[in-house]
């Protein structure tokens, strides 16, 4: 009876320290978790750049908020989750671990304690085997302890089976839950190689559109440049044209001018002609039909061109006075009807 005893407080002392140290494991766990969620979410988070805590063992890295835009934070909210339920699968793991081992335990202790007690059944089985002094009338109670002692041994197989059963049982949940833990990191980093997959081909995307955006821009700042190179031709262009024709412009009056000078000067100067100048007609037939009508009353007429028109005179006559004589006679004739003639001193093209 002491032995069962005995075996039974070993058997709870395992039980008992196995929980406390399951549910420390389960209540630290739950901690992490709880201090990962409470983080301030990178939405909300003043966009400040901190610097990360230095990670220990057996604490997760808990991230600071970096964001400088929308897909920045996205990202980092998803780190966050991931990070998690990384650390949930690694406490389910551990606690898994750790429920194996103290299955493990309890088994090694109920083994240890089956050996025990088989040991102590078979010290006093070959003690009382080897004993001669044993009294006839204890032979009785000899065979009922000798099949008390079968039954424990019995028993002691049975426990004995039994642990090993649940010893395989919690190996197998452990590989199990191993196995889980490994498939889960696995799809995480498959996952998180999709992901940053998916987020090169954006940043690429990105990249390709900016390069093309900045190669539109070119061509446009190009095609403006053109079109002002242009048009700074073209008023060049034009300027040196107006340029041009202002100067030729000038050198046509001028060599007006210099004629006119010319002429005044052989008028004032030179062999002087009198002539009697009758109009000035608009267009050189005005003029042949005023010329008709002169030349048909036996008067010598010369015509000239002038910038006004052309004009048409009678003479020349050798003075003045037989010039204006020459004009009285043209206004007096009605048939003419020549009012305004009047006397000019006038020289030739070609002696000019």
């Amino acid at each position: 009876m002491s032995m069962n005893n005995k075996q039974r407080w070993m058997g709870g002392v395992v039980l008992l320290g196995g929980g406390v140290l399951l549910a420390a494991l389960l209540l630290k766990g739950n901690e992490e978790i709880k201090q990962v969620e409470v983080q301030p979410d990178a939405s909300t988070a003043p966009k400040t750049q901190t610097k990360p805590k230095q990670a220990t063992e057996g604490q997760m890295v808990q991230l600071q908020p970096l964001a400088v835009d929308v897909e920045t934070e996205k990202r980092l909210l998803e780190e966050q989750r991931r990070s998690r339920e990384k650390a949930v699968a690694e406490q389910e793991a551990r606690a898994a671990e750790f429920l194996a081992m103290q299955q493990q335990a309890e088994a090694d202790a109920a083994r240890k304690a089956a050996a025990e007690y088989a040991a102590i059944n078979a010290r006093r089985t070959a003690a009382q085997e080897s004993s001669d002094n044993i009294p006839p009338e204890l032979v009785g109670e000899a065979k009922a302890k000798n099949q008390q002692t079968n039954v424990a041994n019995k028993t002691t197989d049975t426990l004995k089976i039994e642990a090993d059963k649940k010893a395989a049982e919690a190996k197998r949940q452990a590989e199990a839950a191993k196995k889980a833990a490994e498939a889960k990191r696995q799809a995480e980093v498959d996952k998180k190689a999709s992901d940053t997959k998916r987020q090169a081909e954006a940043d690429k995307k990105a990249a390709d559109a900016k390069r093309q955006a900045e190669a539109d821009k070119k061509a446009a700042e190009a095609k403006r440049q053109a079109e002002a190179d242009k048009k700074a031709t073209e008023a060049k262009r034009q300027a040196e044209a107006d340029k041009k024709a202002s100067d030729a412009k000038r050198k046509a009056e001028a060599d007006k001018k210099a004629d006119a000078e010319k002429a005044r000067e052989l008028l004032e100067n030179g062999d002087k002609k009198w002539m009697v100048q009758v109009a000035l007609a608009a267009n050189q037939a005005n003029a042949d039909a005023v010329v008709s009508k002169l030349r048909a009353k036996g008067y010598k007429v010369t015509t000239s061109q002038t910038s006004k028109g052309v004009r048409i005179m009678v003479g020349p006559a050798k003075d003045r006075d037989t010039a204006d004589a020459a004009r009285k006679k043209i206004t007096s004739d009605s048939s003419l009807n020549m009012k305004s003639a009047w006397v000019i001193d006038w020289v030739p093209l070609d002696q000019r």
